[in-house]
């Protein structure tokens, strides 16, 4: 199946199946779709308990999360260290990237600007090699 979770002593049910579904997907998904996929295998979760646990999960570092029209999306990447995403607009799939210049470069604009513990976020959008050739 997916990735299997690391449990913790609160470690929910609910958590462990969301994991689940995110561990064996290849882009981000909504709640909804992940709600879906639960009912499909026949599992009840509320999708308001999806939403929840969505949001603990990804407080925690456990989930990435993006925003694509407004709509939040998540993805259990095999990364914990900072990263980034270039995502396919067509079929969703997404690649985690990293690059060390681009941290040097935020570290160094927020020094220039006196600011300290900056966060940032970077996801690049494109066309995948598959979707593209199926043009």
């Amino acid at each position: 199946m997916g990735v299997e979770p690391q449990r913790s002593p609160r470690t929910t049910r609910q958590q462990v199946a969301i994991l689940d579904v995110l561990g064996s997907a290849k882009k981000f998904c909504s709640a909804q779709q992940i709600h879906s996929t639960l009912v499909r295998r026949h599992q009840d979760v509320a999708l308001a308990t999806v939403y929840r646990t969505l949001k603990t999960l990804s407080d925690s570092g456990e989930l990435d999360v993006i925003f694509s029209e407004g709509e939040a999306l998540y993805r259990r990447c095999k990364s914990i260290e900072h990263h980034h995403h270039l995502v396919c607009r067509e079929c969703g799939v997404s690649v985690e990237i990293e690059n060390p210049d681009l941290e040097t470069w935020a570290a160094a604009v927020a020094s220039a600007h006196g600011f300290e513990s900056v966060d940032h976020t970077l996801e690049l959008y494109g066309t995948c090699r598959r979707c593209s050739s199926g043009k």
